[in-house]
């Protein structure tokens, strides 16, 4: 069979038309790989209570009051522990194994049985997520003992506890071995994120950022809640081993379950968005920003955000049963990352743009799960953890030296300044990174295997979303160094932001002194993007991670075709082209005539026909403001008119109406018990003579009453 006719019929196998789209088949070319029970392999629990222990010692040491940074080195020392065992679990392994730990919930009785235990599923899918989840996740907490340091008399216990039920709960979601303990860990990491965006509680704004995490999160966390439910109800588990038991073997009938199976991967999509900021479900992200630094580097870089993408991922043989669902995936993905590109390109919060920046990012990670590029996907979160850390926490070096000053319009030549060098080159291969520079960043080696992927694919409009990842990817490289010229280039000039300086750096004779980062935090810095550079070198060895997991799936390639056949030989140039290209406008904007960019934005908004342009980006597409107005408007007013309707009607009215009628009729008859002779005369005669009339008429009550009813019937 000659090559063209293999790939037709190859693409006819795993391609069909169904409802409309041209969806994907479930018919992936290798089985799932099931898991065995290990045995003598409890100790891998430590890797899960290591963070528990240290929120339970940060505790302790809130509650003792302990006013130095005991706090910071009992999980640094604990969460280091906690990567070292994952790395140790990720030497040793050898095939997909369940580690018992303890039992939890088991029900049932002779016709049903419920099992969600406290079980480790180890795949290499586990480890690829836990490597960098531990890892980042310890770094973070390094560079946080001394970003935090000004808080050590006061809720700096309370923050690195914060920190460690953060990994706990990512910890519990990623290593679980079934759906109830992942929704554990969902929890967690939601209520984490609650605590730590809300951790100056003082402040309003930080305070509205925390709710609304909180309860926008709460829309997606139904989605899977309902999805759990659905599986335990089809498939009669939630432990991972026997879904894909039944789903390897096809022992499952997809007409008993009807459209509640079919309903499962859209309700596992609705948990994804809302954990992972996607549409609709993505405006909780950038005002997580209100959270001090460190927490915006975890919840961005190597924990929160990622658990949508894992959980397609973990869930892929689920997404397979109803294809249609992964063609949603991927249109959200893309739609997400061009709407997130064009918002971050008119901020001027430096931690906003990085946020809005992740959020495209991830558009990225789910475009390539619905588009069947498992391996790029999860490539690109690897690679994404590592260089989005790093711009989140020389973000955090930028709001801290200048006293909490993140608009990139007031700091300038930071890369000029002593103390600031290794923040300034750092971000400068983080923003390379991020712009997908050719050949010296990872980012360029993880996106172009997923916009290739588009090329390839022939779902619906998977060549439009290409062109869309081609735009957004010069978008991105445009925001990504407009950030980098005006902070770290030009000239040296910086206000001070509105946070009072500590006594070491309050101004002196009237002039604010930067605070530069030391130890802690520069070496944090290196070693991070030390890890992204080594992460280029990963791109094979991460996608054997997938290869060996529930994520994993052979799409088809156009192997031995042309150089224009084949998307993965030219994609690269001209992903290349693309990024350097948005460079280069950001270079002249922002670099070599940054009056040029006020020029240029002051002509759009004057002209009537292109006003809106600018105006809307700035303002994020009102996309808050149209929210507010369908739905937190309606709720705010609906809330109201319930509390005044319990108030005034069912409190006011009813209940204490129903209840002031007896004391009415007591003061009625008040009078008649005063104690006076006469009173009790007159009550006498009154009640002879109410007697006498109910006596006369009662007959002519009765022959009425009865003539009425005999009519009415």
């Amino acid at each position: 069979m000659v090559g063209a006719e293999r790939d037709v019929i190859a693409a006819a196998n795993i391609f069909s038309v169904l409802a409309g789209y041209a969806a994907l088949v479930p018919e992936p070319s290798a089985p799932i790989p099931i898991a065995e029970t290990a045995a003598g392999m409890g100790w891998a629990g430590w890797i899960l209570w290591l963070p528990a222990i240290s929120t339970v010692m940060c505790g302790l040491c809130a509650a003792l009051r302990v006013k130095n940074k005991l706090p910071a080195w009992i999980t640094v020392g604990l969460l280091g522990s906690s990567f070292l065992m994952t790395l140790a679990l990720w030497l040793q392994y050898d095939q997909p194994v369940v580690i018992h730990l303890l039992d939890w919930i088991v029900l049932g009785g002779d016709r049903w049985t419920f099992i969600a235990n406290f079980s480790l599923y180890v795949d290499s899918l586990t480890l690829l997520w836990m490597l960098f989840v531990t890892g980042l996740g310890t770094l973070i907490a390094l560079y946080a003992s001394e970003y935090m340091e000004a808080d050590v008399r006061g809720g700096y216990a309370r923050f690195f506890a914060g920190i460690s039920v953060f990994l706990f709960a990512m910890t519990a979601l990623v290593m679980a071995d079934n759906l109830l303990m992942l929704y554990l860990g969902w929890e967690g990491v939601g209520f984490a994120s609650y605590w730590l965006i809300g951790y100056y509680y003082r402040k309003p704004s930080a305070v509205a950022a925390a709710k609304k995490a909180f309860i926008v999160n709460r829309i997606g966390d139904l989605g899977l809640a309902l999805a759990i439910y659905l599986i335990w109800h089809n498939f009669g588990t939630v432990e991972y081993r026997a879904l894909f038991e039944a789903l390897d073997s096809g022992s499952y009938s997809a007409e008993a379950g009807g459209w509640s199976i079919k309903a499962i991967p859209y309700l596992l999509m609705l948990g994804a968005f809302g954990k992972s900021a996607q549409i609709p479900l993505y405006v909780w992200l950038p005002d997580a920003m209100e959270g001090p630094t460190p927490v915006s580097a975890l919840i961005h870089a190597a924990t929160m955000v990622t658990a949508g993408v894992f959980l397609v991922a973990r869930m892929y043989p689920v997404f397979l049963l109803e294809p249609a669902s992964l063609t949603v995936v991927a249109w959200i993905g893309g739609l997400t990352a061009l709407l997130a590109a064009t918002i971050a390109m008119a901020q001027h919060d430096i931690k906003r743009i990085f946020a809005y920046s992740t959020i495209s990012q991830l558009g990225y990670m789910f475009m390539g799960l619905g588009m069947l590029s498992s391996v790029g996907a999860a490539y690109h979160v690897f690679t994404h953890a590592f260089f989005k850390a790093v711009l989140f926490l020389t973000a955090g070096v930028v709001m801290h030296g200048f006293a909490g000053q993140v608009d990139l319009r007031k700091v300038s030549g930071l890369r000029h300044l002593p103390g600031f060098r290794i923040t300034s080159f750092t971000m400068l291969y983080a923003c390379a990174c991020l712009a997908g520079v050719p050949l010296i960043t990872n980012g360029f080696w993880s996106k172009d295997a997923i916009m290739a992927q588009a090329f390839i694919s022939t779902g619906p409009g998977f060549r439009a979303l290409g062109v869309i990842a081609i735009i957004t990817a010069f978008l991105t490289a445009y925001y990504a160094f407009r950030v980098w010229f005006r902070v770290c280039a030009g000239p040296v000039h910086f206000e001070a932001g509105e946070e009072q300086p500590d006594d070491d750096h309050a101004p002196e004779h009237g002039e604010f002194r930067p605070h530069a980062p030391r130890l802690a935090v520069n070496l944090v810095l290196i070693v991070i993007t030390i890890g992204a550079v080594g992460s280029i070198f990963l791109k094979g060895w991460a996608g054997e991670r997938i290869e060996d997991s529930t994520a994993a799936y052979y799409s088809p390639l156009a192997q031995g075709a042309g150089f224009w056949e084949d998307p993965h030989h030219w994609m690269p140039w001209v992903a290349s082209a693309v990024g350097l290209l948005g460079i280069a406008v950001a270079g002249y904007f922002h670099l070599v005539n940054r009056k040029a960019a006020d020029g240029l934005k002051n002509a759009m908004l004057a002209n009537p026909a292109t006003r809106w342009l600018p105006t809307a980006m700035e303002n994020k597409w009102y996309v808050d403001e149209l929210y507010h107005l369908m739905f937190r408007g309606p709720l705010w007013l609906g809330g109201h008119i319930l509390n005044l309707f319990d108030r005034y009607i069912i409190d006011m009215a009813i209940v204490d109406g129903v209840a002031r009628v007896p004391r009415l009729l007591g003061r009625g008859f008040q009078p008649l018990s005063n104690g006076i002779l006469q009173s009790y005369a007159v009550s006498m005669a009154g009640g002879v003579a109410l007697l006498g009339i109910l006596v006369f008429l009662m007959p002519q009550l009765v022959d009425w009453l009865s003539r009425w009813m005999g009519g009415a019937g």
